[in-house]
């Protein structure tokens, strides 16, 4: 019995030595106040990439948020990419005033591959035209201020530029829910924390900035694993890129609500990483061992924490199981079992307390579902455990999410 407390403990001072870190950072935004910008706006045209296949229902509402904008319009070029689409989202597009490219190509999927064609397309027609790229997805919807917002960060020097990501649906279930909390606790006290001291943030999915320049030293979109964000944050951290972050710029973005799509969606997600991890885990290494916190940083999401995190459980339901056998009373071994369980809940309970506490005016959803859902984030959590470890050895395609959430909708339910 000892050796399995030991083994647990070992496994917990693990966890603990590589992601005590992340403990600070909670306390950086309560003690540092955002800097003021250093340099007056500039001017700078923007190209926006709208990758999208088969989003006819919501792509003409991201289309008008970008045309409310209070930013200079003539200054925003809309394109989308429709891929691989089989509704009206090119027609719906292009009603709506972006400039739309096509590609059918069953081979490649995935939006790495459809963000190289898009790009590609734009260096054709029009070349050279563009100070920045805006990448969004097509279920998105923008604060009216967002793009003048993110401006105001780029014109500062930032070569990339990372926003905050707010929920369309948090209030649904505890599903979406936690998908909203877990993206406001990487925008609040992950990415805000890092830029406040100095450190480069990374790019999560949606609602991220890039320049000419950026585009350039790649030749084009050359991201294409599962993850082509945390891809292209590797590739630019390594290379020493400084990833900026605007917290004043918020994105809305469409969570999933059934478990089945929700599982598909991770299991992507964490073969993606995997990938990443094997693509630049070592190049990261090198950057750490140089001095780079930010390579050390970006090294510590993309470690498979799923392999010491499943040792940990199974080695509770051993020590529970061997305990019974032993004829160690049932409460006894109950109790061991419980406080593994507890020793990984109370952290992310008090995770998502702080989120919640802190967000709680950028939350929309009502007050009870607030609270309710601070308690089944360490559920939605652990239920990545099982994800992980299953990506570690399926096969994993690039599928779509199905978004439902219109505009039109959110006003009526009075979600914004």
């Amino acid at each position: 019995m000892n050796t399995f407390r030991l083994i647990n403990l070992a496994i917990t001072l693990f966890l603990f030595v590589c992601y005590a870190y992340q403990s600070i950072y909670i306390l950086i935004p309560f003690i540092k106040k955002t800097p003021p910008p250093k340099k007056a706006a500039g001017r700078n045209r923007f190209a926006v990439l709208i990758c999208a296949r088969n989003e006819e229902a919501v792509i003409a509402d991201l289309i008008n948020c970008l045309h409310e904008q209070t930013y200079d319009r003539s200054l925003i070029s809309v394109f989308v990419m429709a891929d691989n689409c089989t509704d009206s989202t090119a027609e719906t597009a292009r009603a709506a005033g972006a400039t739309v490219y096509e590609r059918f190509n069953v081979e490649l999927i995935g939006k790495g591959y459809a963000l190289e064609a898009l790009l590609r397309g734009i260096k054709r027609d029009y070349p050279g035209c563009f100070d920045g790229f805006f990448v969004f997805d097509a279920d998105n919807i923008l604060a009216k201020d967002y793009i003048e917002q993110m401006n105001r960060t780029f014109s500062e020097g930032f070569e990339i530029v990372t926003s905050y990501r707010n929920s369309k649906n948090y209030g649904d279930n505890w599903l979406s829910a936690g998908y909203s909390l877990w993206f406001m606790r990487e925008s609040r006290f992950l990415n805000h924390s890092r830029s406040l001291l100095g450190l480069s943030c990374t790019v999560s999915g949606t609602g991220f900035l890039f320049s000419q320049k950026i585009i350039d030293s790649t030749n084009g979109w050359i991201f294409h694993t599962l993850t082509e964000d945390l891809e292209f944050s590797a590739h630019h951290i390594s290379n020493g890129v400084t990833i900026g972050y605007c917290p004043g710029a918020v994105l809305y973005d469409e969570q999933p609500v059934t478990l089945r799509q929700s599982f598909r969606q991770r299991m992507r997600w964490a073969k993606g990483m995997n990938q990443v991890f094997v693509k630049y885990g070592a190049r990261l290494a090198r950057g750490a061992a140089r001095g780079s916190f930010s390579c050390f940083d970006l090294s510590m999401i993309l470690m498979p924490i799923v392999l010491p995190v499943t040792v940990n459980v199974v080695v509770g339901f051993i020590f529970f199981a061997f305990g019974a056998l032993q004829g160690e009373s049932l409460l006894t071994t109950l109790r061991s079992l419980g406080q593994t369980l507890l020793n990984m809940y109370i952290p992310l309970l008090i995770l998502g307390t702080v989120t919640t506490v802190s967000e709680w005016k950028r939350i929309r959803a009502a007050s009870i579902k607030k609270i309710l859902y601070i308690f089944t984030l360490p559920l939605f959590v652990f239920t990545s455990i099982p994800i992980s470890f299953a990506a570690l050895f399926a096969k994993v395609e690039w599928k779509p999410i199905k978004h439902r959430i219109s505009a039109a909708a959110l006003n009526a339910e009075n979600r914004f």
